[in-house]
């Protein structure tokens, strides 16, 4: 991944085990945007001991934190958004109907 996300292309990633279950379910595709406008309750796709995870970014008393979206999981608080890789824009079907677009 580039440390320059200026000018970067969005790609596919295929969400792997199910903490982001039911909205994001294992083995879905989903777009990356790096580019994409980080925001209060956004996925996002963010570098975290040195691998990256997808979440669910929420803001709260000036804090950043990942979230899952099944209970049993740890939350994660950022120090700073530098660790947000991208954000989340789509999440692929085999039919336009399943297609699933994120703002």
């Amino acid at each position: 991944m580039q440390e320059d996300s200026c000018g970067a292309e969005p790609f596919a990633l295929r969400v792997i085990g199910d903490t982001m279950a039911p909205e994001f379910k294992d083995g879905c595709i989903i777009i990356i945007d790096p580019e994409g406008v980080v925001s209060d309750g956004c996925y996002v796709l963010a570098q975290h001991n040195d691998e990256y995870i997808f979440r669910q970014l929420e803001f709260g008393e000036g804090k950043y934190y990942l979230k899952t979206l099944r209970d049993g999981h740890d939350t994660i608080e950022l120090p700073d958004l530098r660790t947000i890789a991208g954000v989340v824009v789509q999440q692929a079907g085999r039919r336009r109907a399943d297609r699933k677009h994120y703002v």
